[in-house]
């Protein structure tokens, strides 16, 4: 699983997001189910940074996500996050050359929105 927040940085703020960025790196870090973390400035537009963090299941992201670290220290940097979808299923990857493809592990309908339902459901039309 991969969380993509991103963020908007104004001049002068970047060493307080910097620092904030590790200390929520470092609880998300600590927790069970944990991957791995970076975070990333743009080189187009400074000012855009981003924090990926890669999960084995969308479970343990969100059991990290009520961790009393967490919560002190990442949440209040995740609350400044671009207000977009963040969490996606892996269904590839490469590892070198190699490429492989994940089934998806969602139940069918689940998170669909309303109009998606009813197109894709015959009986819902």
């Amino acid at each position: 699983m991969l969380v993509v927040n991103r963020f908007e940085v104004t001049d002068g703020a970047e060493a307080q997001f910097d620092e904030d960025a590790r200390q929520a790196l470092t609880a998300l870090s600590r927790c069970r189910g944990f991957l791995r973390g970076r975070c990333g400035a743009s080189v187009d537009q400074p000012e855009q940074r981003v924090l990926v963090t890669e999960w084995e299941t969308v479970g343990a992201y969100r059991r990290a996500l009520s961790a009393f670290d967490v919560k002190m220290y990442a949440t209040p940097l995740l609350a400044r996050a671009i207000p977009e979808t963040s969490a996606f299923e892996v269904t590839l990857s490469a590892e070198g050359e190699d490429i492989a493809e994940y089934s998806r592990d969602r139940a069918d309908g689940h998170g669909l929105r309303e109009r998606e339902s009813a197109v894709n459901d015959p009986e819902r039309s």
